[in-house]
């Protein structure tokens, strides 16, 4: 299962949380993987990890905001069978705590951002005769989490698009799905407790875990296998679906 030998996967943010477990663990099946940063942070840690094992990795820097750069990027790659759009920045705020700068920043990011990395993948799926995307939602799209305006409305952007392109490329043979999960023990967790409560950083990282109905955060390798599957021959079946993955936050909170 999950074979992905000599097939080119594109994650974008696919150097850190999420996205680096993502990107782990379709080289160690086999992919040739492209990963897409907003910065060249000497990712050579990561490098080294995956073509220790026997993968094959490379790191691209490129703001997916700008199209342009999008399109010059997936040019030079020239060949996507899969793409994971996984970068993505978040606010804390509701409407009135919400400047047009942030609101302009999420969108620039989180729905602009995927819409150019699909433009410039779909052209080349559709000459080469299929492929997968896969975009990175939330239960932010799917509930009322509170200080979360923005980011859930870019999630929820994101949720829309997808269900929009599994349609229009279904002739295509592209599939398109997203996941959508709850709170993940990422490095951005443990950055947004260090500053917003220092001195509390165990205590709030409890409280955090205990708000989630499992009782603990997803951990980024459960988020990568579920792409792994949703990405792979085994899911051919699958399109124009959204995933949870939320240790039952949904379900158990509605």
């Amino acid at each position: 299962m999950f074979n992905y030998q000599n097939k080119v996967v594109v994650i974008t943010g696919g150097a850190s949380g999420i996205g680096r477990a993502a990107t782990i663990a379709f080289a160690k099946f086999g992919a040739i993987v492209h990963v897409i940063e907003l910065q060249d942070a000497g990712w050579t840690d990561l490098l080294t990890e995956i073509r220790g094992a026997g993968g094959n990795a490379f790191i691209h820097t490129c703001d997916v905001s700008q199209q342009e750069n999008v399109l010059s990027v997936f040019a030079a790659i020239g060949r996507v069978d899969v793409l994971v759009n996984n970068a993505g920045i978040a606010h804390i705020g509701k409407v009135t705590t919400t400047s047009t700068q942030d609101l302009d920043r999420l969108f620039n990011v989180n729905v602009k951002g995927v819409y150019n990395c699909m433009y410039a993948a779909i052209p080349l799926m559709q000459k080469q005769g299929g492929g997968v995307i896969l975009n990175m939602s939330s239960i932010a799209a799917l509930l009322g989490l509170p200080d979360r305006f923005a980011y859930s409305m870019t999630k929820g952007a994101v949720h829309a698009m997808t269900l929009s392109a599994a349609r229009d490329y279904l002739a295509d043979k592209i599939r398109v799905n997203c996941i959508s999960p709850a709170r993940v023990h990422t490095p951005f967790v443990d950055g947004f407790i260090a500053k917003n409560y220092p001195g509390r950083e165990e205590e709030m990282f409890a409280k955090l875990s205990a708000s989630q109905p499992i009782g603990r955060m997803g951990k980024p390798e459960e988020i990568a296998t579920l792409a792994l599957y949703l990405c792979s021959d085994e899911a051919a079946f699958i399109t124009g679906t959204d995933y949870p993955i939320d240790g039952g936050f949904i379900t158990l909170n509605t």
